[in-house]
């Protein structure tokens, strides 16, 4: 009766999520083209993406009602956390500004269709690209043979919202900051930073989108995404930039705060949060990853929850 109940549950979960965040296309919206922005003041400040381009947003305005409105949404796409790895990553759309699409399609959350997206549709609306690896949050560089490695999140990050104020963010009435994944994590280690660049009397929210990520014992009794995070922290020299009284709270490991459970209460801004109970990320690289189940015990598993036997939907409900 328990795993015919969790397999209930299971799939009402996945049917939510996926309504929840699918864009609304079957609806017939096309979505808007929107140009992309490169942040010509960055290399002052020292803001590069990991090869050392120039970061970059697309913006589309907001008009009417929702002109002095802003949503930012940071986007996802994993994170490298040793040389090898963000030397790869340098050479992609995930590391540099030269391999992006110069244009992104806006729909759902960024539509500017009333109808289908009726909450935000007139609001400035600004999509935060990503290519540092380290959810916008590290700030080193590091030789690479005879080229360099920009961690420079941070900067990125805070590039982009000084090219932002002048056109409008620094009289914002209301706002919200949100991003998906990696993405998502970006919103809760940047939330309370966000307000403080805004008015006193704007009405500021975050909302994290598929970005709780845990800090889980995997079936080997291995904590595999903390392991992740310590050497990403590390590498990128992200310690500096987490929230002082979370990284005092959780001293010696201050790692721990790159964990969302760890760095909510800590946050003073509203949040909201959404996410899957089974994310399929976390399942696949939290709870199960390669490295747990050489065998391949849970292939099958991974591939479809209904194949789990009771054993692993036990394991399952219990992360």
């Amino acid at each position: 009766m328990k795993t015919t109940r969790l397999l209930d549950l299971t799939a009402a979960m996945v049917l939510l999520f996926y309504v929840a965040l699918s864009p609304p296309l079957a609806c017939g919206d096309p979505g808007q083209r929107v140009s992309m922005t490169l942040v010509r003041g960055a290399a002052a400040l020292g803001a590069f993406c990991l090869d050392g381009s120039l970061p970059a947003y697309h913006l589309d305005r907001g008009f009417g009602a929702g002109s002095d409105n802003w949503l930012l949404q940071f986007e996802g796409g994993g994170w490298c956390n040793d040389i090898a790895s963000c030397k790869d990553r340098s050479k992609t759309h995930r590391g540099s500004t030269r391999f992006m699409t110069k244009t992104a399609v806006f729909t759902g959350i960024l539509s500017n269709n009333a109808s289908l997206n009726p909450d935000f549709y007139n609001w400035n609306k600004v999509r935060l690209r990503y290519c540092d690896g380290a959810s916008f949050a590290g700030d080193r560089q590091v030789g690479n043979g005879t080229s360099m490695l920009y961690f420079r999140g941070q900067r990125i990050w805070n590039a982009i919202i000084l090219d932002l104020l002048p056109k409008g963010l620094a009289k914002a009435e209301k706002a919200l900051l949100t991003g998906c994944s990696a993405g998502g994590l970006s919103t809760f280690l940047h939330c309370d930073n966000f307000t403080s660049y805004l008015p006193k009397t704007a009405d500021v929210k975050c909302m994290s989108d598929a970005g709780f990520f845990l800090d889980a014992i995997d079936v080997a009794s291995n904590r595999t995404m903390r392991s992740l995070y310590t050497q990403l922290v590390s590498l990128q020299g992200v310690q500096k930039n987490l929230d002082p009284d979370c990284t005092h709270a959780f001293y010696p490991e201050p790692s721990l705060c790159f964990f969302p459970q760890y760095a909510l209460r800590f946050i003073k801004t509203p949040m909201f949060i959404l996410n899957s109970a089974y994310d399929v990320f976390q399942f696949h690289h939290g709870l199960v990853p390669p490295s747990a189940d050489p065998t391949g015990r849970w292939n099958r598993c991974k591939l479809n929850v209904t194949a789990c036997n009771p054993h692993q939907l036990d394991a399952l409900q219990d992360s």
